[in-house]
C-alpha cells in the first residue's frame, strides 16, 4: 500500500507526517511526504527516511515577513490551491490513500476525489471544528467564551471567510478535471469524521466537538540523536538551566525578546539555553550562564531542563509533557493560546497573558513553573502522555474505512 501526507506550514504540521511515514513503513507500507522545500523540513523527512516532494513556496519565507497583511493571505490561499492541484495530482497517481493536514489543505480531497482514492483529514487541535460549546484558542484571562448561539454564528462567519480566501481558486481548479463545485470549502476539506492527532490527556476532544472526531494521539517521531557536546557540557556545568525557544516564530524585535528572557530566567536565579529559532534570538552579553543552541534533540533535552518557556505550539508542547518539563507558554497565534490554558489547567506549567511578555511579567510565570509543585504535577502528567499516537494512525490508514 502507498499513502501520500501532505502538509504545508511550520516544523509542528511537517513532523507529525514524518513519525507518520516512519510508522508506515515499519508496518510494511509505503510513505511520501509532499510539504513545503524549507531546508530544515527536508533534513527532518529526509531522517525519517521517506522522501520529499516539495509543495508551495518556503514557509519561513511567508512567515518571516514582517507585518503580513490580508492581502498576503489572498495571494497565498489561490497559489497553494493550485500547488496541490498539481503537485498532489501527480505524486499521489500511484496511492491508496492521501492523508493532509496544515494550513487548510484546499485541494488535496478533489485530487483523492478525481483520482479515486482514500482522503483522511488530520488536524493537531480543535482549534477550528465546530462546537456548540467552547471555542478552542481562547487567550488565557479573556471573557468567557461565547453561548451556543453566538459560537454557530462564528462557526458560519468562519465557513464565509475560508470560501472567500479558497472558493474561487479551488471551483475553477474542481472545473477544470470534471468536478462539480463545491459550496462550503471549509467543511468540504475538514470532513465529518476528523482525525485528531494529539494527545488525550492534553487535548481532549470528547464533547469538545460536533464531529466525528477519530483521536489517535500524537504523532511523534522517534529522536536518537545525541546532544551537542556544548550543550552536554552547559548542562553539566550547573543546576539545570531554563530553556527558551519560540520555534517557527519570527519576532519583530529579537533583541528585546532574547532580553526579556534572560533577564526573566536570571531574575529566577537560573542559567539560559537560548534556542535560536526563526525568530533569531541572540545573548545580550557575554554573561557564562546563557548558551544559545541551533537544532537540537528536544526528546533527549526537555527531561534535563529546569522548565521550558515557548510559543505553545503543539509539538514543543507535547514533548516537554511528555519529559516531565513544568512549561511557560507565550501565546501568540492560532492553537497556541489553547495550550497554554491547557498546560495553566493541568498545573504543568503557566500560561502568560498576552504576546508580548515584560521581564517581570515573564519572571512572575516562570516562578509558577519553577514551583515543586508544578513540576511533581508535570511528572505525573508525563506518565499519562502516550507515545503511539503514530502506530495508531498508521493502523488505521492500512484498515479499510468505514462505510
Amino acid at each position: 500500500m502507498r499513502v501520500l501526507l501532505t502538509s504545508w506550514g511550520s516544523r509542528g504540521d511537517v513532523e507529525p507526517l514524518a513519525a507518520l511515514a516512519v510508522a508506515l513503513r515499519q508496518l510494511g507500507a509505503e510513505a511520501r511526504v509532499c510539504a513545503p522545500p524549507d531546508d530544515e523540513f527536508a533534513a527532518l523527512v529526509d531522517r525519517a527516511g521517506v522522501p520529499l516532494v516539495p509543495l508551495g513556496p518556503a514557509v519561513r519565507s511567508v512567515a518571516t515577513r514582517p507585518k503580513p497583511t490580508a492581502q498576503d493571505a489572498f495571494r497565498l490561499a489561490p497559489e497553494l490551491v493550485a500547488a496541490r492541484f498539481e503537485v498532489l495530482g501527480e505524486a499521489a497517481r500511484d496511492c491508496d490513500a492521501l492523508l493532509a493536514t496544515g494550513l487548510m489543505p484546499a485541494g488535496a480531497r478533489d485530487v483523492a476525489e478525481h483520482l479515486g482514492i482514500r482522503y483522511v483529514l488530520a488536524c493537531f487541535h480543535l482549534l477550528g471544528l465546530p462546537s456548540r460549546h467552547s471555542r478552542p484558542g481562547v487567550r488565557p484571562g479573556a471573557p468567557s467564551a461565547p453561548g451556543e448561539t453566538d459560537n454557530l454564528v462564528l462557526w458560519e462567519q468562519d465557513a464565509q471567510r475560508v470560501n472567500g480566501l479558497y472558493g474561487e481558486a479551488l471551483n475553477s481548479h474542481r472545473a477544470a478535471i470534471g468536478l462539480p463545485p463545491v459550496d462550503n470549502v471549509r467543511d468540504h476539506v475538514l470532513t465529518d469524521r476528523p482525525w485528531l492527532a494529539a494527545d488525550a490527556v492534553l487535548c481532549p476532544s470528547r464533547g469538545r466537538t460536533e464531529l466525528d472526531v477519530v483521536q489517535t494521539g500524537a504523532w511523534i517521531l522517534p529522536d536518537d540523536r545525541p546532544l551537542p557536546e556544548g550543550v552536554e557540557a552547559f548542562l553539566g556545568a550547573g543546576a539545570p538551566p531554563v530553556y527558551v525557544g519560540f520555534g517557527s516564530m519570527a519576532a519583530q524585535s529579537p533583541v528585546d525578546t532574547a532580553r526579556v528572557a534572560i533577564e526573566a530566567v536570571r531574575a529566577q536565579g537560573r542559567r539560559v539555553l537560548l534556542a535560536g529559532g526563526w525568530a533569531g534570538l541572540a545573548p545580550v552579553d557575554d554573561a557564562e550562564d546563557c548558551f544559545v543552541v541551533g537544532e537540537v534533540n528536544q526528546q533527549a533535552l526537555f527531561p534535563r531542563v529546569a522548565a521550558v518557556v515557548h510559543h505553545g505550539g503543539a509539538g514543543t508542547t507535547t514533548t516537554a509533557a511528555r519529559a516531565g518539563a513544568p512549561q511557560v507558554i507565550v501565546p501568540r497565534i492560532a492553537d497556541q493560546p489553547y495550550w497554554a490554558a491547557r498546560v495553566a489547567e493541568l498545573g504543568i506549567g503557566s500560561a502568560h497573558d498576552g504576546p508580548t511578555p515584560t521581564t517581570e511579567s515573564l519572571s512572575a510565570a516562570l516562578a509558577t513553573a519553577l514551583a515543586p509543585e508544578t513540576r511533581s504535577r508535570a511528572r505525573t502528567v508525563a506518565g499519562e502522555v502516550r507515545a503511539d499516537g503514530a502506530v495508531v494512525a498508521a493502523k488505521l490508514l492500512l484498515e479499510a474505512p468505514p462505510r
